[in-house]
């Protein structure tokens, strides 16, 4: 079954909020922003602004009837800056006009005095001034202090992992206006409409069943519009229900990069202790989480960190320990991954310092301390339908990765300036938020009486094609064709209070519960042909094919005809159905519990060419296989695999947030940022399914995909510094991510005069 949304996709037709005709009497909204990262307001003056032709209102921390306050986890976030300012982009006011010519000439003249206050703009800054978002947090398993000794090799470093920017292709959004009964209506770019909807009851200080968000579908988010989303929809909430009128407020790429918060940089210090056989026994290692000037979901992210912080391997002594910092950036958020990334690039980190000090092969190390089924992670839940070795030694023998490393080194041995680099990495992530509340999802199902169905639930379309799913999954369940079928808009007045649309579990709880919907109606259908066909037993009627069978036999009763006598029977035709996932639990005391309902597996073959004259580098190849479950859209899935896999290679190489001593982001628009194009894919990239079994807790059996393949960007990364180390032995292991063309040159040549001694 092909995407849902490719028709109108191509031709232009899907509808954002920037498509949304807007009413004659709508008004454009510009933020007025934070020059400074930290500081004290003493004036502001809008008078000048105010004459400006066109501008009919600017809204502050003055007109705000309720709190201004929209933080989520934590109450830390102002919605407009009242007294303090605390990063660079952070709103102060929203100039609304009758064009955007209007509002930002009238912007420009806004003369607002801030007394400057010293900024902090790194974790490990912050760690020292103990400024943090939360307490910080600790996973433990077995006695690290006792089996230090028991090490054959004790290695010790530090890395750095940069941050990344969302390039979704719909910049930050909203269009909000006032309903009759004192209503409000906010169409949001959001992956989470009941944060929206929260937040901005709570600024205008009215009950959430008044404000009614709405979501035909966004142009991407990768978690950047799971909670930062939600300023911009209460700013146009804000102005609309104070100024009466409709406002639109669409941020121009230059200002999303600059006012929105990034994935999280860390800084990383480890310790890892081997066997004389390369087992890890002893694993430790200092998270400084860099989570900007307030808590937004960093604590969430920290505890994927905790979650993820021995990867793929069986550690039977660790200590994690995680710290969020506060800094004066703007709030980090939500990014694919959320967190595992980073705690993933650290241990293989360690793993590749402990095999360029003992002058082994890293695979060697990776090989030998895979996870087997039974193991136990440092959250306590055992390794269950366990797939990591079995995608390592598919990936080995299906790729001919021996051969590769003879192709390789034979590469090596006959060039002098341009060297290769093979890595393998292996992926295991967890699927369900951490948070166990959130794991729930709902579904409206409505049954129209010439047969047709729509489709109602609380997770968000953005481009990674779970509207499809569910309609395939609902077309399946009733077995009538796909074509009789609509997926609304995701709305609070239909599905209240839908857990956002994150952790790869959209199409799982969602698509779940609208198979439950389905089988409910299923039932009160072969209710009603029971009585039609006088049968007995409504286990003995089946529908296939739009047709009814009674005992496996094929009767002159359609789908339409049932459906018609259904609704003449005054049988509901409507079901609205709940699902919560079963077994998982966490207990944060103790830090242990079983919060996944399964787990993705994965091994990624890389391998890159470096010009050890320039410091460019090619990715020559990516060979993937990846656990899929048994998936119900294999079109989609590679498609999901692919689009990951380039946004990991992006993250670990030439995307580079710089932040200057004052808080400034120094790449600040996609001309001077960089993300990976058509001519930086790799030459050859090959996605194989697994051959395993379903996983019942999955949709259908098919295994969430949306965030673990980005974790095989994490093997570029250390193809690229193999090669680079092919090139000068005595290269300084610096592990600090990414690995950008220019730190690549630099690096090559930082000894180099020591290496021609």
């Amino acid at each position: 079954m092909i995407n849902i949304d490719s028709r109108t996709h191509v031709r232009g037709e899907s509808i954002y909020v920037n498509d949304i005709p807007p009413r004659e009497d709508t008004l454009i909204g510009v933020v007025f922003a934070s020059p400074l990262a930290h500081g004290r307001i003493k004036s502001i003056d809008f008078s000048e602004a105010l004459q400006v032709d066109g501008v009919e209102g600017i809204i502050s921390a003055k007109d705000i009837k309720g709190e201004n306050q929209i933080g989520g986890i934590i109450q830390d976030e102002e919605l407009v800056a009242d007294k303090t300012v605390d990063y660079i982009g952070m709103p102060i006011a929203l100039v609304c006009a009758k064009t955007g010519r209007a509002a930002r000439k009238a912007a420009s003249k806004i003369k607002v005095d801030i007394e400057e206050l010293h900024p902090i703009v790194t974790a490990r800054e912050a760690h020292a001034a103990k400024k943090f978002i939360v307490p910080s947090r600790t996973f433990k398993t077995g006695d690290t202090d006792s089996e230090w000794k028991n090490c054959a090799h004790v290695i010790e470093g530090q890395a750095e992992m940069g941050g990344q920017e969302h390039v979704y292709l719909e910049t930050q959004g909203a269009y909000a206006y006032p309903m009759e009964n004192d209503c409000l209506k906010i169409h949001s770019s959001t992956q989470a409409t009941k944060y929206v909807q929260r937040a901005a009851a709570k600024v205008l200080g009215i009950p959430m069943h008044r404000i009614e968000v709405d979501v035909n579908r966004i142009g991407g988010g990768f978690g950047g519009k799971e909670d930062q989303a939600t300023p911009w929809a209460c700013l146009a909430g804000l102005a609309a229900y104070t100024l009466k009128k409709p406002v639109k407020l669409v941020l121009s790429r230059a200002e999303d990069i600059r006012m929105t918060g990034k994935r999280h940089p860390y800084s990383f210090d480890f310790k890892l202790g081997l066997s004389k056989d390369l087992k890890i026994l002893c694993y430790e290692v200092q998270c400084f989480q860099n989570a900007g000037a307030c808590a937004d979901v960093s604590p969430a992210v920290m505890e994927r960190t905790l979650f993820h912080g021995t990867a793929s391997y069986f550690v039977p002594n660790a200590r994690i320990t995680v710290h969020s910092c506060k800094t004066n950036l703007p709030p980090n958020t939500a990014f694919r991954g959320f967190g595992a990334p980073q705690g993933m690039f650290v241990i293989e980190a360690a793993l590749m310092k402990a095999a360029a000090t003992l002058g082994v092969d890293m695979m060697e190390i990776q090989k030998r301390n895979l996870l087997s089924e039974g193991d136990r992670f440092p959250y306590d839940q055992a390794a269950k339908n366990c797939n990591a070795r079995k995608c390592w030694d598919t990936a080995w023998e299906t790729f001919g990765v021996e051969k590769l490393k003879s192709e390789v080194a034979d590469f090596n041995t006959k060039n002098t300036l341009f060297k290769k680099g093979l890595s393998l990495y292996p992926l295991c992530f967890g699927i369900s938020f951490t948070k166990t509340s959130l794991n729930q999802g709902r579904s409206l199902v409505h049954i129209y009486s010439d047969g047709t169905v729509s489709i109602t639930t609380g997770v968000v379309e953005m481009g990674q094609g779970v509207n499809t799913k569910i309609l395939q999954a609902a077309a399946l369940t009733l077995s009538i064709s796909p074509k009789r079928f609509t997926i609304h808009s995701t709305n609070t007045s239909r599905i209240a209070n839908p857990s956002p649309t994150a952790a790869s579990s959209g199409a799982d709880l969602n698509g779940k519960a609208t198979i439950m919907a389905c089988q409910a109606l299923l039932a009160r259908l072969k209710g009603v042909a029971c009585q039609e066909l006088r049968a007995q037993d409504p286990d003995d009627i089946e529908i296939k094919d739009e047709v009814i069978y009674h005992k496996g036999k094929k009767t002159d009763l359609t789908w339409e005809r049932l459906v018609f006598l259904t609704e003449e029977a005054r049988v509901a035709l409507s079901e609205h159905a709940h699902y919560a996932t079963p077994i998982i639990h966490f207990n944060k005391a103790t830090e242990k519990g079983h919060p996944f309902a399964y787990h993705v597996y994965g091994t990624a073959v890389t391998v890159v060419t470096v010009d050890c004259l320039r410091g460019t580098y090619n990715v020559d190849l990516v060979k993937i296989v990846h656990d899929f479950g048994s998936s119900i859209n294999l079109d989609i899935d590679i498609g999901q695999v692919e689009g990951a896999l380039l946004q990991g290679i992006g993250l670990m190489t030439i995307e580079e947030l710089l932040i200057d001593q004052k808080g400034k982001l120094v790449y600040d628009d996609l001309s001077s940022y960089k993300v990976p194009d058509i001519y930086f894919t790799p030459q050859t990239l090959e996605v194989n399914p697994l051959d395993t079994k379903p996983d019942a807790l999955a949709l259908l059996g098919s295994k969430a995909v949306g965030e673990p393949p980005l974790m095989y960007g994490i093997g570029t990364y250390f193809a690229i510094l193999k090669a680079m180390r092919e090139f000068n032995p005595q290269l300084k292991l610096e592990l600090w991510a990414p690995m950008t063309h220019q730190k690549c040159l630099m690096s090559l040549y930082d000894n180099y005069g020591d290496l021609l001694k």
